[in-house]
């Protein structure tokens, strides 16, 4: 009793409520129902990769949702630089304390650059997985298939959902 009391009184002070909108509390991202960051301005897979389009190049990597899944990432296979990549088929894997994954391209195009950092530091995905960990950067060779991703908000919803599911 004193505990509900206490989380409701620290709830109050803070002044959150599970009806209030949780976009506000952060407004460069939002936050789903496991606390994943969702970074506004990227696009994203049900299969929880993230793009990042910019000009004429796409870099992805796997979501902030998607490495809170999987755990601690101890291993990266990624593919070779000018090899191609096609939208929804398997274009690595990651192989973390729990399991291995096989990540899906969001898109095709041919890749130009890979993150060989992921070599030595595998972990980069779990604390940087935005900016750091990032895996590969495409040059898109359709992209429409780009406006076929969700946004922030769709993708923080469809995530929800999906806990919520399990």
């Amino acid at each position: 009793m004193a505990l509900r009391m206490w989380a409701s009184s620290t709830a109050n002070a803070l002044k959150l409520s599970s009806s209030a909108s949780k976009s506000h509390l952060l407004p460069a991202f939002s936050i789903s129902g496991c606390f994943s960051s969702v970074l506004e301005g990227l696009k994203y897979a049900n299969s929880h990769e993230w793009v990042k389009h910019d000009g004429s190049v796409a870099t992805i990597g796997i979501t902030d949702h998607a490495q809170d899944h999987l755990g601690e990432v101890v291993f990266v296979e990624l593919p070779e630089k000018k090899s191609s990549v096609s939208k929804e088929k398997n274009f690595g894997a990651v192989e973390s304390v729990k399991a291995t994954s096989e990540i899906l391209s969001p898109i095709s195009g041919e890749v130009i650059e890979v993150n060989t950092k992921l070599s030595d530091s595998p972990g980069l995905i779990n604390s940087s997985p935005y900016e750091d960990g990032w895996m590969i950067k495409v040059k898109p060779s359709n992209p429409g298939e780009l406006e076929t991703l969700m946004g922030s908000k769709e993708y923080t919803k469809f995530c929800e959902e999906e806990d919520a599911a399990h």
